[in-house]
C-alpha cells in the first residue's frame, strides 16, 4: 500500500510527543513493507526535494519551519500527483489537514487525519474547521477522541488507536531490582509527584522502597519534598534512563504510581503495565490514564493521596510480575493492524479495493 503521511513538522524538527507518534506509525508501516512517504518541511541540509531514511521517503514540501504558507499552498498539488492509496495527515497545524483535505479529493482517497493533543486542543476556527474534515479521524484516547467531537467532529468518524508497546522487547529484557512503587515521567511542573510522595509519606510506617525515573527542572524542588516528609532514605531518584533500564526496572517493580496531571496517553504507564507492575492511577480531568486500568483486578484509580495511599496498600497483596499478556492488543505488530484496517475499510468504501 502507498501511504501519503502529511506532516509540516517531524521530530527531525522537534521531539515532541505529537511528533513521536506520527513518527512511530511512519515506521512501523515501513518496517511491514509498506510503501510510505511523509510530506514535510524540509529538515534536511543538501538541495535534494527528498531524503529516504529507514524505507521512508521525505518530500520537502516547503524549504523549512518559517515556511508554512509556501507548504499550505503546494501541499494540495503535490498529493495529488503522487498516486497514494490514502492520505493520512497530523492535525498539527490544523491549516495542514485543510489542505491535505483539498490533496485527497483531488487524488480521489479517503484521508485519515491524527489527533494526538499534547498541549491540549485549541477551540479556534482552524481547528473546528480541521474537526470537520476526514472520512476517519484517530485519537490516541477517548480523552482526546472527546475533545475532538467537542471542536465539531462527526463521532461516527472518531476511533481511538493507542500509542504500541515492544512486547517481545519487554520479554527479551531481564527484570531489575525489586522495588515497591515505580515512578517514571519528565519531572516539570505537570509531573505532580507530590501526590505520591504524600501518600508514601502516609505510609512511612510501612516497609517500601521507591525508585522515580525522570529528570527536569522539579527534580530538586521534589527531592527537598521527600527530605522534608523524612522518606528521602527510601526513595531513589535515578534520573533519565534509557528504554531498556526503564523495562528492567519496570520488571522488577510491584507498583506503577500514575499522578500527572496532563497526560493523552499514558505511555510509559503501558510498558511498566505489560513488565507486569500493578497501576495505581491518580485521576485528573485532563489525563487518560485512568482508560488503562478501569475494570481490571489490577487497577486502582484514585482520587486523593490518601485513596493513594491505601491503593498502595491494597496492591501489595497482589501476586507480583514480570510480564503480563494482558496487553496483546497493545502490541506494536497488532496497533500497526489496527492502521492498516482503518485504511482497508476506507478504501473499500471508497470503492478502491
Amino acid at each position: 500500500m502507498r501511504i501519503a503521511f502529511v506532516s509540516f513538522e517531524t521530530v527531525f524538527h522537534r521531539d515532541t510527543e505529537t511528533n513521536q507518534r506520527f513518527q512511530t506509525v511512519l515506521e512501523q508501516l515501513a518496517a511491514s513493507g509498506h510503501d510510505v512517504h511523509c510530506y514535510c518541511a524540509e529538515f534536511w541540509a543538501d538541495e535534494s526535494s527528498t531524503v529516504e531514511r529507514d524505507g521512508i521517503t521525505y518530500h520537502g514540501v516547503a524549504t523549512g519551519l518559517e515556511a508554512r504558507g509556501s507548504f499550505l499552498a503546494r501541499l494540495p498539488f503535490v498529493l495529488a500527483g503522487s498516486s497514494p492509496d490514502v492520505v493520512h495527515a497530523t492535525a498539527q497545524p490544523p491549516t495542514a489537514v485543510l489542505a491535505a483535505s483539498v490533496g485527497a479529493t483531488l487524488a480521489r482517497v479517503p484521508l485519515v487525519v491524527e489527533w494526538y493533543g499534547d498541549g491540549g486542543l485549541a477551540d479556534d476556527r482552524w481547528t473546528r474547521l480541521a474537526a470537520a474534515r476526514g472520512a476517519r479521524i484517530l485519537t490516541p484516547s477517548e480523552l482526546v477522541a472527546t475533545w475532538v467531537r467537542e471542536r465539531g467532529a462527526d463521532g461516527d468518524r472518531v476511533e481511538t488507536v493507542p500509542n504500541p508497546v515492544d512486547l517481545e522487547r519487554i520479554r527479551d529484557v531481564p527484570a531489575g531490582d525489586r522495588v515497591d512503587v515505580i515512578y517514571a515521567r519528565r519531572l516539570d511542573e505537570g509531573a505532580n509527584l507530590e501526590s505520591l510522595l504524600l501518600a508514601l509519606a502516609e505510609l512511612r510506617d510501612r516497609d517500601w522502597q521507591t525508585t522515580v525515573i525522570g529528570d527536569g527542572p522539579e527534580r530538586a524542588t521534589y527531592e527537598r519534598l521527600a527530605s522534608d516528609l523524612r522518606i528521602d532514605d527510601r526513595i531513589t531518584f535515578a534520573g533519565d534512563c534509557s528504554l531498556e533500564e526503564r523495562i528492567a526496572a519496570y520488571r522488577g517493580a510491584h507498583v506503577f504510581a500514575q499522578t500527572a496531571e496532563h497526560c493523552v496517553f499514558p505511555t510509559e504507564m503501558l510498558w511498566a503495565l505489560a513488565a507486569g507492575c500493578v497501576g495505581i492511577v491518580e485521576y485528573h480531568v485532563d489525563s487518560s490514564a485512568h482508560e488503562l486500568v478501569e475494570g481490571w483486578d489490577r487497577g486502582f484509580r484514585t482520587t486523593s493521596e490518601a485513596e493513594l495511599a491505601d491503593a498502595i496498600l491494597e496492591a501489595g497483596d497482589l501476586e507480583y510480575r514480570a510480564f503480563d499478556d494482558r496487553f496483546a492488543d497493545y502490541d506494536r505488530s497488532a496497533v500497526t493492524e489496527a492502521y492498516l484496517e482503518q485504511y482497508r475499510t476506507l478504501q473499500e468504501e471508497y470503492g478502491l479495493l
